[in-house]
């Protein structure tokens, strides 16, 4: 491992969360909160750690590896949750170290999980921070500091290691560009979304707030009700944005190209599309006996499985009420999860597609030996390498979700609460049944508890192979 280039960089970032930090300070101002002081000390730490590190490692770092860009991710996101946790506890709003590394964690990975019973006790710059911690791990914040480093080899390993999905695709012939239009993008879509809210009434700090959570999707809002009091309007804006910010953003890219017919004909959002669209019909008709009309089970339906599907967790109704057909639909939802290159969670439609595929070519070569067939995506044959990857992730998947219930079934509560508390870390959801319900938090959970399931988040978040790497000791020999 290149530790002077990996120890450098993760300098750059903490120097950058230093920045970052500002904008939730100068929120407390406005609001004349005396947390303005917890961002401040928090400011000053992150400072000093970042300036010290990249002096420690400044000159020359020679190239760098996949390796080192799986290193960087990883050890990047810990040190940015350690730190961003600081504020809670020096404001003494989330007064124990674990619950407030916790929240940060839930913040970072866009998992919306939260360990508060109460969070309109919070300042509005705790409430800001949150949401912004899913707006900058929505879309990577090391896909931002790409665009301040200077090599384009060391770019592209820290793209791959850090963007979600089976492959990583350049939109432009540097990996600084690319993030650029990534960001730019990402920016554009926040921006309408706050308008729109905007223009449904809510208050420009709630249009924010709930902005940044969308973008990321998080989930963290503003009221213990979630988006369960907003009007319909504003539940309608919030699930269609949801919605695209579970597209893959490259093809929003090929949309400003005018490449419409390779936008409309990508395999994986029509997919992703016919997976929403049978959820929502499916769910509307079985939840209608509960709400008698057709127009707010259709409301409610769209909105949780948009919630759900994009691993966003807003939530607008008691869905653990709901009939077994539409909570099962709900969990299937969890597993999916969003596009690749989305800033939603899960194991992601393109991967779900893949299996599929793989597993249909299998059964039809053990009716036909003989026959050869290949899998295509998008009209193009799929290498045989990226269908290899697909299947040991998903096998790495399950281990780890396996792995990580039977770390929780130490805790004192029933499967059920166990099993989906799991399953809605692992994927980035939030909310699941159980006591970590839509009306539920994780509170109850032990300190080793939740360290566990912030092990989780990363895991599910950073797509497992960069977390795993920190315990493998090859990993970190030099080279």
């Amino acid at each position: 491992m290149n530790y002077k280039m990996v120890i450098y960089t993760i300098g750059r970032v903490v120097l950058l969360e230093a920045a970052l930090l500002v904008l939730p300070m100068v929120v407390s101002l406005l609001y004349g909160e005396n947390c303005a002081l917890s961002f401040a000390l928090t400011i000053v730490v992150a400072l000093a750690t970042g300036a010290l590190l990249t002096l420690l490692c400044r000159g020359e770092h020679g190239s760098s590896s996949i390796k080192d860009g799986f290193m960087i991710v990883a050890l990047t996101w810990i040190v940015l949750s350690a730190i961003g946790a600081l504020p809670f506890v020096f404001s003494g709003e989330i007064p124990r170290y674990v619950d407030a590394f916790f929240e940060t964690v839930s913040g970072f990975t866009t998992t919306g999980a939260t360990i508060l019973p109460d969070v309109e006790a919070l300042s509005k710059g705790m409430l800001f921070w949150r949401s912004f911690t899913h707006w900058i791990g929505g879309m990577g914040i090391l896909v931002f500091v790409v665009m301040l480093l200077k090599t384009p080899d060391r770019s592209i390993n820290i793209l791959k290691a850090e963007m979600p999905g089976p492959t990583v695709d350049k939109l432009a012939p540097k990996s600084k560009d690319t993030a650029r239009i990534l960001y730019l993008l990402y920016i554009v879509l926040t921006v309408a979304e706050i308008v729109f809210l905007l223009l449904g009434g809510m208050s420009l700090f709630d249009s924010v707030v709930h902005a940044l959570s969308t973008a990321g999707t998080g989930g963290f809002g503003t009221y213990n009700a979630s988006a369960a009091n907003f009007s319909p309007y504003i539940q309608w804006v919030l699930t269609i944005f949801m919605f695209l910010f579970g597209v893959n953003f490259n093809l929003y890219y090929l949309l400003l190209l005018g490449r419409v017919r390779d936008f409309l004909h990508n395999t994986e959002l029509k997919v992703y599309m016919g997976i929403v669209l049978v959820s929502v019909a499916v769910i509307t008709v079985d939840i209608l006996p509960l709400y008698q009309s057709v127009s707010v089970s259709l409301r409610q339906a769209a909105f949780q499985v948009a919630a759900i599907m994009t691993t966003t967790g807003f939530v607008s109704a008691d869905f653990t009420v709901w009939t077994p057909l539409s909570k099962a639909l709900l969990l299937m939802l969890m597993f999916v999860g969003g596009c690749a290159g989305s800033t939603a969670g899960g194991l992601k439609v393109s991967r779900v597609a893949i299996l599929c595929k793989m597993i249909r070519r299998d059964l039809r070569h053990t009716l036909r030996p003989r026959m050869v067939d290949v899998i295509k995506m998008d009209g193009r044959r799929l290498e045989e390498q990226t269908a290899h990857s697909v299947a040991v992730y998903f096998t790495l998947y399950i281990l780890c979700v396996g792995g990580l219930l039977l770390c929780l079934s130490f805790s004192p509560f029933d499967l059920e609460t166990n099993l989906f508390a799991t399953v809605s870390c692992f994927n980035n959801v939030g909310p699941g049944f159980g006591m970590a319900g839509p009306v539920g938090n994780y509170s109850p959970y032990s300190p080793v508890m939740k360290l566990f399931l912030c092990a989780g988040m990363l895991l599910g978040r950073l797509e497992i192979y960069p977390m795993l790497l920190l315990f493998v000791p090859a990993a970190w020999r030099k080279k």
